[in-house]
């Protein structure tokens, strides 16, 4: 995908890549706009410790994957109600 205002790859990070098994790696939302919401579209996974649920979204690649732009500004737009 060529580098646009919804996709770039920032290969100077040190993180980079923080998900290897992905051929395109969109860094626009490294950190998930929807980490906060208890229901997103991506597959977090929730911990709990000390009587506390922790979502845990380690092995989710939903935001980082180029094609999903567009759904992630949809559903920002509505609040996310999956």
């Amino acid at each position: 995908m060529e580098p646009s205002h919804s996709f770039f790859e920032n290969r100077a990070c040190k993180y980079f890549p923080c998900h290897k098994d992905l051929e395109e790696l969109n860094c626009m939302f490294c950190y998930c706009p929807f980490y906060l919401y208890e229901n997103c579209p991506g597959n977090p996974v929730f911990k709990e410790k000390e009587g506390r649920a922790t979502k845990v979204c380690t092995q989710c690649t939903f935001p980082h994957k180029p094609e999903n732009y567009d759904r992630i500004l949809e559903l920002l737009r509505k609040g996310c109600n999956k």
